[in-house]
């Protein structure tokens, strides 16, 4: 039941970045350019996606677990450091060089969208790297940081 519901979530999700132009680098990057060929209509697509998040949020933890899972899975974290602020400015300049997100990218993979082809791998052997010096730093680090 879980990966139906998985499935039908991805699915929808998919459709309504494509529906959205979310998927379109050059409306992407039109967006991101406030200068030259400014296109403000991705902001009601990500001022809708605020919406829904706030509400969702709001009557999903009402509930004392979820319908499909032992428990909740939030984020623990709330510290900014160098590694969150070097992300997401790895993750803002890729988004606008390439017009393309993790989302909207695997969702064009299959329409072999220009550009998914190189961004797609380069992605996935960033998140790999990652990874491997994560998993570097928690096995130098030893069990008491690896249990925290």
């Amino acid at each position: 039941m879980r990966q139906a519901v998985n499935f039908l979530v991805g699915l929808i999700f998919g459709l309504g970045l494509l529906i959205s132009g979310m998927a379109n680098p050059a409306k992407v990057q039109n967006f991101l350019d406030l200068a030259g060929s400014f296109d403000p209509s991705l902001i009601f697509v990500m001022a809708s996606a605020l919406v829904v998040t706030f509400i969702g949020y709001r009557l999903v933890l009402r509930r004392e677990r979820p319908v499909l899972a032992e428990r909740f899975y939030l984020p623990a974290g709330s510290i900014i450091d160098g590694r969150l602020i070097l992300g997401a400015a790895l993750f803002g300049i890729g988004w606008g060089l390439s017009g393309f997100c993790p989302g909207p990218a695997i969702v064009s993979l299959p329409l072999l969208a220009k550009g998914t082809l190189i961004f797609v791998p380069a992605m996935l052997a960033g998140i790999g790297v990652a990874r491997l010096r994560m998993q570097g730093k928690a096995s130098r680090a030893g069990p008491v940081a690896q249990a925290e």
